[in-house]
């Protein structure tokens, strides 16, 4: 069994929410936002602490959006929060069109993607944001894998200038970096654009984002069981993508599998498709959820129902293989 099996879990909202507090410490600019869910997204961590730079907008999530725009075009770092399902469908025009297309200094941290929001069911299940939000110009899009990454994210958008979306997730998922922002005595950098090779390989690159690089790594110790080489790549950023780690992957291995907790249609299995096919085209698979509604249970066993496990990226690594053969 994987090395990381047992490990200590957290929720990368909960990490959201305690980054905010450390960097508003730092940054007098920031502010935040929230649409009547601090309790949920962990903003509440900020406002006892900052509550002069909290504003609480109600269930308003376009409002907000405005709001958002406006702070920012007066010098503020903005990140304004609420579930994924709300700040990319319910206030998606605003976003656009008050946000992005202006390009301004908004990072819109959104909690509870996926499925893996579980019993609260379809309606706040959200499958299709990082597809939204990806499309949109001057827009980045980072899913990171757990509470440490998400620490490091955040420090990163602080720096970064222009409009991003920061998908999190409801339940404690395991932490797969050590403290420092290390994988196996390896001390990373998070950058923005830029990809991290977890697992070295040589028959397939399984490349995965957010919960499912958890997934890929348990992966990658079943196929090893099985001789196969296997390469595991954390996408943690969406867009821009690390096309030039994406090719490289696919001229050593010549297959590649996605995972994703998200729609198949539109998101990381979309963006390294679109990647890999202009410059180096070789068989892919994707592992994430089909093109259909979810419905309400436990995470877990959710996420075993729609196919998003270890198990299912090892059938679509044996899949892949046939194909590049």
């Amino acid at each position: 069994m994987s090395k990381i099996k047992e490990v200590k879990t957290m929720a990368t909202r909960d990490a959201y929410g305690k980054a905010l507090v450390e960097l508003g410490k730092i940054h007098k600019d920031i502010v935040v936002l929230d649409a009547d869910l601090s309790s949920s997204t962990r903003t509440q961590y900020f406002a006892r602490e900052f509550p002069d730079r909290f504003f609480n907008f109600g269930i308003a999530e376009a409002n907000m959006m405005g709001a958002a725009a406006g702070l920012a075009s007066c010098g503020k770092i903005v990140f304004a929060s609420t579930f994924a399902i709300f700040a990319t469908q319910r206030a998606y025009n605003q976003f656009r069109q008050s946000i992005a297309y202006p390009n301004l200094n908004v990072k819109v941290v959104a909690s509870h993607g996926g499925i893996s929001v579980g019993e609260d069911g379809v309606s706040h299940h959200c499958t299709e944001d990082i597809a939204s939000m990806r499309v949109i110009p001057n827009v980045t899009v980072i899913v990171p894998a757990d509470a440490v990454e998400t620490r490091e994210a955040v420090k990163a958008l602080v720096k970064h200038y222009g409009p991003a979306y920061l998908r999190l997730g409801r339940p404690k998922i395991p932490v797969i970096y050590e403290d420092d922002y290390s994988f196996e005595g390896k001390k990373l950098n998070f950058k923005i654009g830029e990809g991290v090779t977890l697992k070295d390989g040589s028959d397939v690159t399984i490349v995965a984002t957010g919960l499912m690089v958890y997934e890929a790594l348990q992966a990658f110790e079943e196929l090893k069981k099985n001789g196969i080489s296997a390469r595991v790549i954390n996408i943690h950023t969406i867009k821009p993508i690390d096309a030039d780690l994406l090719v490289k992957a696919a001229k050593e291995t010549g297959a590649i599998v996605t995972a994703e907790e998200h729609s198949i249609i539109g998101g990381l299995g979309s963006a390294v498709a679109e990647t890999i096919v202009q410059s180096y085209p070789v068989p892919m698979q994707f592992v994430g959820v089909k093109d259909i509604f979810a419905e309400s249970g436990p995470w877990k066993e959710l996420l075993k129902k729609y196919g998003l496990t270890s198990s299912e990226i090892v059938e679509a690594v044996k899949r892949v293989l046939k194909l590049k053969k």
